[in-house]
């Protein structure tokens, strides 16, 4: 690129149609969400996060089609054993074929989501060619609640007044939790901070 020229976006074709459903945990906690061919897997990371209410403050990794991306450390991983995400589109991975993948956070909670592709739509530029959320349904945990077993643990303290536990995690949450909620305003709010 010559110096003084403003880089040249790729404007999608596709668009991907995902339903991210966090797994172990009753009623499902899950999300749907719209996002370009062209975008990342880094990008794609943080539209889960904030569609789904996480703060990314743990490490993650995807299981697509027999492998694994996500950000390489020489000190934690085998040459090969995880390619860099950085390197890769939504469109590269998933191409016409991939119906369902695996998105991995924390690594210690272990939050493990299935993610669905439902739908490949033609790119809109007026309608659906940036990262959105479309629906979704129940409260995200808390980060470091300790994976599903802690995040049920959590939840019957916290609704429980009689609980031993339940002025402790009251205390830790900063307030009352409501596993139910869910509001699409907030998680596309804080979508379009990504931008």
């Amino acid at each position: 690129m010559s110096p003084g020229k403003p880089s040249r976006r790729i404007e999608p074709q596709r668009v991907y149609q995902l339903c991210l459903e966090l797994l172990f945990i009753q009623p499902i906690i899950w999300r749907t969400i719209l996002v370009p061919e062209t975008m990342t897997l880094p990008k794609l990371d943080r539209v889960i996060q904030a569609a789904m209410g996480w703060y990314n403050s743990h490490l993650h990794a995807w299981r697509i089609d027999g492998r694994r991306y996500g950000v390489p450390d020489p000190e934690w991983n085998m040459p090969g054993e995880l390619l860099d995400e950085r390197k890769f589109t939504v469109g590269s991975v998933l191409g016409d074929h991939i119906d369902e993948f695996v998105y991995d956070y924390d690594f210690g909670d272990s939050w493990e989501h299935r993610v669905a592709v439902e739908k490949r739509l033609a790119a809109d530029p007026e309608r659906n060619a940036w990262p959105m959320c479309i629906a979704g349904a129940n409260a995200c945990p808390p980060e470091d609640v300790g994976g599903p077993p802690g995040y049920l643990d959590f939840v019957q303290a916290m609704h429980d007044p009689t609980h031993q536990d339940h002025l402790q995690m009251w205390r830790w949450n900063g307030g009352p939790f409501d596993p139910s909620a869910f509001s699409l305003n907030d998680a596309n709010r804080a979508i379009r901070k990504l931008r």
